[in-house]
C-alpha cells in the first residue's frame, strides 16, 4: 500500500483536534496513517488501545487474539457487548473498529502468539503493545521485540494497581536527549513460581483500571509514532487506584541481562511455558513441595474433560480434587468435588486422602496449571492414579457442562 501523503477534507475534519496541536499537526497525522501497530491481546487492555488507536487514525492495526466473548469479559472489555457473547473477539473487534474509522486497516492474527509464530507476526509492525496477563506471553513478546529491535509498550493491571512502561533497549536517544531503556528481563530475570501471582480472574480487577492503563499505552504509542514528547523509556509509572496516587520509578538496563545486556546469551525464542514452570508438551517440569522436595510433573498425567465425563457417566469410583482457592470454589464447582487448596495439599494429603490412595483421582483448578502441580504432589506421596484435568474447570464448562459458570 503506497504511503498517504495528503489528507482529504473529510479527514481534516475528523482529525481536526490533532491538527490543532502545534507539536502534532498534519505531519504527525500523516505519520500515524503510515504506521503499523500490533496489539497482543484484545481483552481489558487491548480494547481501549484498539479503540483509541483506530480513532486516532493509525493506518494499520494488527490484533492477536484466540478467544471468544464471554459474559465475564463485559465488566471491562469495552470492545464487546452482551449480544457479542459466544462470538470471536477478533471478528467483533474488526467490525467495531472499521465502523469507528473506515480509514484504518485491521489485520487479524487468529490464535495464540507462540515461539513458532511470534517473529513472523511481530516483524512487520513499528510498535508492539502488550495487553496480555500471563508470564509466558509477557516474556515471549519481550524477547521477540528485543531480537527484532521493536518498541514494546507494556501495561499490566491487577486488582486496584496498574503499571505502564516502554521497553526499547535498542533506542539510545530521543528528540536529542539520551535515553536508557532495558527490557522486561532486566526487571524480572526469573518468573515467579507458577500460580504465586494469581491471574485477574482469581485476584480480581477494577474494570475502569483497564481503561486508564490501556489509554496510557495508546497515548505512549501515538507519541512514539509521531516522534513527540518523552515516552516512558526507563521509567515505570505505577497507579494505585484506591488513593489515585501515581508514582514513577526509574528502571535501569541490566548490563548482564541475558537478552539485551552487553554479552547476550539468548539469541532465539525458547519454550516459555517451561521457562515459567508451567506444563509443556516437551518435557517434565520440576515442582518444589512445601517440604522443599523437588519432584517433576509429566504432561502425560493429563486427562481430557471428555474422558472425565465418561468416567462420571459410568459411575467409576473416583475422587475429583479441586486445588483452587475457597473463593473460587464458591463461584463454581464440579459436582461432588473435594476442595484442598494447592498451597495446603502437601501438608494435608496423607491425613485426609489416605483412604483414596488406590482410587482414580482427577485434580482440577481454573486452567490446568495448579492441578498439574497438585498431581505431581499426589504422585510423590504414592497416589499413582492421580491425573490433572486438562484446561481445568474453564474447559470443562466450555466442553461438558455450560451450567458451570466461567470466571
Amino acid at each position: 500500500m503506497p504511503p498517504v501523503t495528503t489528507l482529504t477534507e473529510q479527514q481534516r475534519n475528523r482529525y481536526a483536534r490533532h491538527l490543532a496541536l502545534p507539536e502534532f499537526g498534519e505531519a504527525g497525522q500523516l505519520t500515524l496513517f503510515n504506521s503499523k501497530v500490533l496489539i497482543v491481546g484484545a481483552g481489558g487492555l487491548g480494547s481501549p488501545n484498539a479503540m483509541y488507536l483506530a480513532a486516532a487514525g493509525v493506518g494499520t492495526i494488527g490484533i492477536v487474539e484466540f478467544d471468544t466473548v464471554d459474559h465475564s469479559n463485559l465488566q471491562r472489555q469495552i470492545l464487546y457487548s452482551t449480544i457479542d457473547v459466544g462470538q470471536s473477539k477478533l471478528d467483533i473487534a474488526e467490525k467495531k473498529l472499521r465502523a469507528l474509522n473506515p480509514d484504518v486497516n485491521i489485520i487479524q492474527h487468529r490464535g495464540r502468539i507462540t515461539a513458532e509464530n511470534a517473529m513472523e507476526w511481530i516483524a512487520p509492525y513499528d510498535v508492539i503493545i502488550n495487553g496480555t496477563d500471563n508470564f509466558p506471553t509477557r516474556y515471549l513478546v519481550n524477547d521477540a521485540c528485543v531480537l527484532l529491535k521493536k518498541i514494546n509498550v507494556d501495561g499490566s493491571i491487577f486488582r486496584f494497581e496498574g503499571q505502564n512502561t516502554v521497553f526499547a533497549p535498542h533506542i539510545k536517544s530521543w528528540n536529542g536527549r539520551e535515553v536508557s531503556s532495558g527490557c522486561y528481563r532486566c526487571q524480572y530475570p526469573e518468573p515467579p513460581p507458577a500460580d504465586m501471582v494469581p491471574s485477574c480472574a482469581v485476584g480480581g480487577v477494577m474494570g475502569a483500571m483497564c481503561g486508564i492503563i490501556g489509554s496510557v499505552q495508546a497515548n505512549e504509542t501515538i507519541k512514539i509514532l509521531a516522534g513527540i514528547g518523552t515516552p516512558l523509556f526507563g521509567r515505570l509509572q505505577v497507579l494505585n487506584a484506591l488513593d489515585m496516587q501515581f508514582r514513577t520509578l526509574k528502571l535501569r538496563r541490566d548490563k548482564n541481562c541475558p537478552l539485551c545486556g552487553d554479552h547476550p546469551t539468548i539469541t532465539k525464542l525458547i519454550d516459555y511455558q517451561a521457562f515459567c514452570g508451567m506444563p509443556s508438551a516437551n518435557a517434565a517440569k520440576p515442582v518444589v513441595t512445601s517440604s522443599g522436595i523437588q519432584i517433576h510433573i509429566n504432561p502425560e498425567w493429563e486427562v481430557h474433560p471428555t474422558q472425565l465425563k465418561e468416567w462420571l457417566d459410568s459411575r467409576a469410583e473416583l475422587l475429583i480434587l479441586d486445588v483452587r482457592q475457597p473463593k473460587e470454589f464458591d463461584v463454581c464447582k464440579i459436582d461432588g468435588s473435594t476442595l484442598i487448596p494447592l498451597s495446603e495439599l502437601d501438608a494435608r494429603v496423607d491425613s485426609e486422602l489416605a483412604a483414596h490412595k488406590n482410587k482414580r483421582i482427577v485434580v482440577h483448578c481454573h486452567h490446568g496449571v495448579r492441578s498439574m502441580n497438585g498431581t505431581a504432589i499426589l504422585r510423590k506421596h504414592g497416589f499413582t492414579n492421580a491425573r490433572s484435568l486438562a484446561g481445568g474447570i474453564d474447559l470443562w464448562s466450555l466442553m461438558i457442562d455450560p451450567t458451570v459458570p466461567r470466571y
